[in-house]
């Protein structure tokens, strides 16, 4: 059983459901805007098109409902902290189910409202320690919706790079939860106390290996916006690239990151 190694943050439960279901709704609203042209066009994930990629918005978002439908597991298995890197294991079904759910669903509004109806429903009186059976690992509903905002403010991202003027809004607890989580995450993939992280307003996590600061301002400081921090976690923003654009500020020998991202992919 994966063990995190470094003691997992408090999420408020209200706040994080609230966050989940408040971004759903955002993009729902936008995927219901747009047009049988908008929907073909490409985006930075491999060969997924839009309409694909709504299609895994609302999957990843169902799994709340689905998980919730099961028998609930004896115990949890996965760590919070454990679920970034656990991902890249299910890329390949992920990336079927997604097709399939896209060809069997033209109409994606109904495929959202009946996400969007469920989620509500199902979320209304189940107590965050619910034990889900979820593909990644069997976990807390309570940590599953924190990975419920990695997914939909990612995937948010990826629509509005997607398509020109798109423009979804993201829910400030929705982002911070996302960022935390992904700076956490971090710690965990390279322990240690020599280099500072810094994602202001939402996280400040210390990592890599090295002579372990204790006062004052920290010899290797790296510092960035959530958004940034997102996409350099997550791999779709190179560490060279965020560097030479000035996204990223990092200072000192150890302040270079690009050995430990992605966090996951």
């Amino acid at each position: 059983m994966p063990q995190a190694r470094k003691r997992t943050r408090n999420y408020d439960p209200a706040k994080i459901r609230a966050a989940v279901l408040g971004q759903f709704g955002h993009v729902r609203q936008a995927v219901g805007s747009l047009t049988p042209e908008q929907l073909a066009r490409p985006t930075r994930l491999g060969d997924w098109t839009v309409r694909e990629l709504a299609a895994h918005v609302a999957m990843a978002v169902e799994t709340v409902s689905r998980s919730l439908d099961h028998e609930e597991p004896a115990r949890p298995e996965l760590a919070l902290l454990d679920w970034p890197a656990a991902t890249a294991a299910r890329a390949a079904d992920i990336d079927d189910g997604t097709r399939r759910l896209a060809a069997a669903h033209p109409d994606l509004g109904a495929l959202y409202a009946e996400t969007a109806e469920r989620l509500a429903h199902r979320l209304a009186d189940a107590p965050g320690s619910r034990v889900l059976a979820t593909r990644t690992g069997a976990m807390t509903l309570a940590d599953h919706l924190v990975t419920r905002t990695v997914e939909l403010v990612v995937h948010t991202d990826d629509l509005n790079a997607a398509v020109p003027g798109l423009d979804i809004p993201v829910e400030r607890q929705a982002l911070a939860a996302c960022t935390r989580l992904l700076a956490d995450a971090l710690a965990v993939k390279a322990p240690g106390g020599s280099t500072e992280v810094r994602v202001p307003p939402f996280a400040v996590v210390q990592c890599v290996e090295g002579p372990r600061h204790t006062r004052g301002t920290p010899p290797h400081v790296v510092e960035t916006d959530p958004l940034t921090w997102i996409r350099l976690a997550t791999g779709r923003l190179d560490w060279a690239q965020a560097l030479r654009d000035a996204q990223v500020s990092a200072g000192g020998e150890r302040a270079d990151l690009s050995p430990h991202l992605p966090i996951m992919g």
